[in-house]
């Protein structure tokens, strides 16, 4: 089976129905950090009890016990669809849970570590979008500095124009930790490379608008933390940029990180979808500044 596109479906609990939204895609991004079973299954039940979190993107899923008691708990939350690709060998990954409409796995543009890049194809309100997760690697060990950060990242490039060919005219988001920052990142951090910083720009290069600048082009915002207390904005939304101006919200939350759940801040997208008048689905007046 490939990889990239395993799903599993499990029958909900009793518990009160999640009403999804019909005229927006409300998505939460959420690093469960490689969690135990315990924690996974408290990471589970937040996410479950959060109003944008219609479809969730996880990275940072193991592969192990912790990543499988949080496929588990998503589902007994109401998650019915959860993408959960396994790796063949022991490695992080990236899940996809949804509580929307129908949900389709689709093969994953990502050629190196597709586990770590799970796509597809969620209806939403009777409209259908595209979705990708993506968990990029760290700089791993020494003797293998950046060799399989950069094989991933050069991956991911080379895959945008084909995810945008895949959903042609559909709204797509792009969702994950992707270990880079933006040019001008502030504060700057000198430890990254000219190729790290080509990776992030090459999502607007592929038709892709990173959805928080969209709406915050100026606000210093981060979303993980070093040992010397230094901030990092890691974690980024990307929208295709013919329907980035349905993108009526798109922030990072601290509560999770501050709780304990993860190490990083949480990101939640709002992004309208047209009406059946043809305008868009949530009023312009509840975009956020």
């Amino acid at each position: 089976m490939n990889p990239g596109v395993e799903q599993l479906s499990l029958l909900a609990t009793d518990e009160p129905a999640h009403q999804p939204a019909t005229d927006a895609v409300r998505l939460l991004l959420f690093n469960a950090q490689h969690a135990s079973p315990q924690r996974s299954r408290r990471q589970a039940e937040w996410i479950a009890g959060q109003e944008d979190a219609d479809i969730a993107v996880l990275t940072e899923v193991s592969s192990t016990q912790g990543g499988d008691a949080l496929v588990t708990a998503l589902t007994e939350r109401g998650y019915a669809t959860v993408i959960a690709p396994r790796p063949s060998t022991p490695d992080y990954r990236t899940v996809i849970a949804c509580r929307t409409g129908e949900v389709r796995p689709v093969p994953s543009p990502v050629t190196v570590t597709a586990h770590r890049a799970p796509a597809a194809r969620v209806t939403v309100g009777g409209h259908t979008i595209g979705v990708l997760g993506l968990y990029v690697p760290s700089r791993g060990p020494k003797k293998q500095r950046n060799v399989a950060k950069r094989a991933f990242q050069k991956a991911v490039t080379e895959s945008l124009p084909r995810l945008r060919a895949t959903f042609l005219d559909v709204p797509v988001i792009v969702a994950g930790d992707l270990n880079v920052i933006e040019r001008g990142h502030q504060p700057p951090h000198k430890v990254f490379g000219e190729w790290e910083y080509a990776f992030y720009d090459s999502f607007q290069a592929a038709g892709l608008t990173d959805a928080f600048r969209h709406l915050h082009p100026d606000e210093i915002a981060h979303s993980w933390w070093g040992r010397s207390g230094n901030g990092f904005r890691f974690d980024h939304l990307f929208v295709s940029t013919p329907h980035a101006v349905g993108v009526l919200a798109c922030d990072y939350h601290q509560e999770a990180r501050e709780a304990g759940l993860t190490d990083h801040a949480v990101m939640t997208l709002r992004l309208g979808l047209p009406s059946p008048k043809g305008g868009q689905g949530e009023a312009a007046a509840t975009r956020s500044g």
